[in-house]
């Protein structure tokens, strides 16, 4: 166990977290010549194409130093807001951490909350200034901002660059020397944390795990202790590029366990794992909850596809287990999910991958926040779906999440950015110069604000060069109203939002704007209409299309030509009565971008 080093790398998105890792596994001789290329361990489609990483990934190194072979195992953590869960279940299986900073940005919101994450759990922090080869890197600015976070020396920052090389056994180095070996016993009832799983079709289920009491050999009956359910452990082995079976794995190692699992429902991220002859007496803590942020329905374009659609997601909640959802019936959609997401990005990262990993073409519901909604009779009740919401007349308050929101951004773009969050209905709470050009400003405001266009209009406005990092504090009460969308007088259920009484006049108007675009004409008129209860507040009208009926009747008498209009008129309302309005795809995600 003495040889052995545990550790994740921690940074915001884009600062140089996956070349670093490749470089690591090029200088450790983990990854052949053959088998390099750029970000190894990224290795979904998705996240190549964005250049994000979206899960973390394990994976062991062998290295040595001073004469002594050591075990090093790297879990690769995203940086991008919506993915925090992934990098807190890495934290939890490790004892040490690269802080890896990019040298041309500095320190940046996300960087901020992993790092707080980390020291949480008294890991190790290794600060690494990356990117040093690029122009614009300005090393002792970024040094101070680092020495000023972590209150470490100068010297102990290693400079290094992902691209060429520069610095990586330095890093090895440190890693060796200054992360703590992991603790544990040997001879103790066995205890391992899950900390990940994926579905593989021939297999069955394949969970993660990091061995922190016990040792753990193939064929051993072991039992998870959240579910109670007991497994043979017919393979279990360590994480290479490829995985690679072992006889038996001992405290301080990271591993994979098959045993034939075809159940979803039965491997559970943050179990534990203990023998069943000798179970270990108490569960592995330190493990967070997912909290949900962001609620949206998620249906199949076919209703027959619906027991597919719970498969697909049953195992894509597997491989990400910060995805919450349940069944739920729309009167438009026909039977569906209500999904629980991290975030927007989480939502169309998880919408892609079902439609890429399982071939499932889905229709997304405008997405919202949770609410708590008290009635009358004082009864509280926690609102997921605006469609749930209950009559006006018996509410007595609803309450909204509220965010605390920190955005660290150039002195330049201040203006903007705070003109931005005052239009989302924020309260500005501080603003803290952390160098002489670069501005920390915390906000508290609405989650539903943001869960919008807030990020991408943040982008917008400061050049790409704000970092955006948030984390809930409290619900509060709010003069919030539902707003329905009528088609032809029927509501459309998936439409409807909740919003603020003083956004909702122009919000309507511009649904129904939006909807007369995307909507096609019929051989009737669509009445489009936004209205709170009873009042109509918004409404436009898709004209019908016409046939020029009386374009044969040249010269005779006028009640010829009122005849035929009179006929036609009476056909348009027949065809009224029967005929329904087919809602295009487009039309559900326009409300996401209606200030374009």
């Amino acid at each position: 166990m003495e040889n052995i080093r545990n550790f994740c790398i921690i940074a915001h998105i884009d600062h140089g977290k996956s070349t670093l890792a490749d470089r690591l596994l090029e200088y450790t001789e983990t990854v052949s010549a053959r088998d390099a290329q750029a970000q190894v361990l990224d290795d979904m489609d998705l996240e190549r194409e964005r250049g994000i990483t979206i899960k973390s990934h394990a994976i062991q190194m062998k290295y040595e130093h001073e004469g002594k072979h050591y075990i090093l195992n790297l879990i690769d953590t995203p940086g991008h807001v919506d993915f925090s869960y992934e990098v807190s279940r890495s934290i939890a299986a490790c004892e040490g951490a690269l802080l890896i900073v990019d040298a041309a940005q500095g320190i940046e919101a996300q960087t901020i909350s992993n790092l707080y994450l980390a020291l949480e759990h008294n890991l190790t922090i290794i600060p690494v200034l990356n990117k040093m080869d690029l122009p614009s890197a300005m090393p002792e600015e970024v040094k101070d901002q680092i020495v000023d976070l972590i209150g470490c020396n100068r010297d102990d920052i290693i400079l290094a660059s992902g691209k060429t090389g520069y610095g990586i056994y330095d890093i090895l180095e440190a890693l060796v020397v200054k992360v703590p070996p992991p603790k544990g016993n040997y001879d103790a009832p066995l205890q391992a944390l899950i900390f990940d799983s994926v579905f593989n079709s021939y297999r069955g289920i394949i969970a993660y795990f990091r061995i922190f009491n016990g040792t753990l050999s193939k064929n051993d009956k072991v039992k998870f202790v959240n579910t109670d359910r007991a497994y043979n452990a017919d393979e279990v082995g360590v994480l290479k590029l490829e995985k690679e079976p072992k006889d038996t794995l001992y405290a301080g190692d990271v591993g994979y366990i098959i045993s034939g699992i075809k159940n979803a429902g039965e491997v559970k991220v943050g179990d534990t794992i203990t023998h069943v002859d000798n179970p270990c007496t108490e569960i592995i803590k330190g493990f967070e909850d997912v909290k949900p942020m962001v609620f949206a329905g998620i249906y199949p374009v076919e209703t027959d596809d619906f027991e597919e659609l719970r498969v697909s997601i049953e195992k894509l909640q597997l491989n990400d287990a910060s995805l919450t959802f349940e069944p739920e019936s729309s009167a438009a959609l026909g039977f569906g999910f209500r999904c629980g997401f991290l975030g927007m990005l989480h939502m169309e990262i998880i919408q892609e991958r079902l439609e890429r990993e399982f071939g499932m073409t889905v229709i997304n519901t405008v997405p919202n926040v949770s609410y708590h909604t008290y009635t009358t009779k004082g009864i509280m009740k926690i609102v997921n779906n605006p469609s749930d919401m209950p009559e006006e007349t018996y509410i007595d308050r609803i309450e909204e999440p509220y965010i605390n929101a920190q955005i660290i951004t150039k002195s330049e773009y201040i203006g903007p950015v705070i003109n931005l969050c005052i239009d989302k209905r924020g309260i500005l709470k501080n603003q803290v110069y952390l160098t002489t050009d670069r501005v920390e400003i915390t906000f508290e405001m609405p989650l539903a604000e943001i869960v919008f266009d807030f990020y991408d209009r943040l982008k917008t406005i400061s050049r790409g060069y704000a970092s955006f990092d948030y984390h809930p504090i409290e619900y509060r009460e709010a003069n919030l109203v539902k707003l329905d969308i009528l088609l032809n007088g029927e509501p459309v259920d998936a439409l409807s939002a909740l919003i603020h009484r003083e956004n909702s006049q122009m919000f309507g108007r511009k649904i129904c704007e939006k909807l007369r675009q995307l909507i096609p004409r019929q051989q009737f008129d669509i009445a489009i209409q936004a209205g709170i209860g009873a009042k109509i507040i918004a409404r436009e009208t898709i004209k019908a299309y016409r046939k020029d009926v009386t374009s044969k009747c040249y010269g005779g008498d006028i009640t010829r030509k009122r005849k035929l209009l009179e006929k036609q008129k009476k056909g348009k309302k027949r065809m009224r009565q029967v005929g329904n309005v087919e809602i295009p795809q487009s039309a559900f995600l326009a409300v996401l971008k209606l200030d374009e």
